[in-house]
């Protein structure tokens, strides 16, 4: 057993069944919604149905990060039982909790002066983020230290693409990111904005494709461009989406049809309630390990 704990945010958007099975403590974000506030608890709280359906009906939900203070309360406990701690958060290109759990690292070494606490931003967000940390777990699981394991993230954290799609421009513009008239005009061409994650952690809109059956076709065609080793990619896909599980199969099955050497079935999950604030439903995001993203 390592005498370390890898630990992450809700935001790496994995079953809580996956989660405790590999033995990841997470940390919940939070987000309001009619005036109450919820915990990014992976669906407990609230059920991923629920929570689409509500801002389908016109809800918008705001999100918070974790605070400092939280950090504090999440990680003291496995300080107190003698272990150092390895905490992988969202990326600094969508959020500012990675300053919050320097703040919080900073603290508590001065209090805890033998122990270790390292930060780590994984450039990467949802299932993505979700799959760095299902590799991490490897390593750690395959008996690497903390420092090692360490070093192989900032290594490769650049090498988990991150490529999504929405056929549902709605929440889009309820949220002030695309105007009335963009989403007006995209809705009526059915235009499906093709995007995926830059170097530096932040979501970037590379095309706009006509068509459901087009973009799928497309982001699958990423998928062929950038993964390593090519059709031979013999690493795991994760696909997550928010409430548009049939998309999301459409993708697999192409994704599964493509790579015949996967070493597990394309694993479906759900976009949690924090990210899916920011995407309403209708988003579809696929992430494997390629190349590494250089823009």
């Amino acid at each position: 057993m390592s005498n370390y704990m890898l630990t992450c945010c809700s935001t790496a958007d994995m079953p809580k069944a996956y989660f405790e099975k590999r033995g990841i403590p997470y940390v919940c974000f939070r987000y309001f919604m009619d005036g109450k506030e919820y915990f990014d608890d992976l669906g407990q709280s609230m059920s991923f149905k629920d929570f689409y359906d509500r801002i389908a009906a016109g809800a918008m939900p705001v999100t918070s990060q974790v605070n400092a203070d939280q950090f504090v309360s999440f990680f003291e406990p496995f300080l107190l039982e003698g272990m150092d701690i390895l905490h992988v958060t969202l990326s600094t290109g969508l959020s500012g909790v990675y300053n919050s759990a320097c703040i919080a690292q900073a603290e508590l070494m001065n209090k805890y002066p033998r122990r270790k606490i390292v930060i780590i931003d994984s450039l990467g967000a949802s299932s993505g983020y979700g799959l760095l940390m299902d590799m991490a777990a490897d390593l750690r699981d395959a008996g690497a230290s903390m420092e090692e394991v360490c070093t192989w993230l900032e290594e490769n954290k650049l090498n988990i693409h991150h490529w999504f799609f929405s056929t549902d421009l709605s929440h889009y513009k309820r949220g002030g990111r695309i105007s009335a008239s963009a989403a007006m005009v995209g809705t009526i061409l059915d235009i499906c904005p093709l995007m995926n994650m830059s170097f530096d952690g932040k979501l970037i809109s590379r095309e706009k494709i006509r068509g459901k059956k087009r973009v799928i076709k497309e982001i699958v065609q990423k998928m062929r461009e950038h993964a390593a080793k090519g059709l031979n990619y013999d690493g795991k896909c994760f696909i997550s989406n928010s409430a548009c599980f049939e998309d999301a199969r459409r993708v697999a099955d192409l994704v599964e049809g493509s790579f015949p050497n996967l070493s597990a079935p394309v694993m479906i999950n759900s976009v949690g309630t924090v990210i899916g604030s920011h995407t309403g439903p209708g988003t579809v995001a696929l992430f494997f390990v390629g190349d590494k993203r250089t823009d």
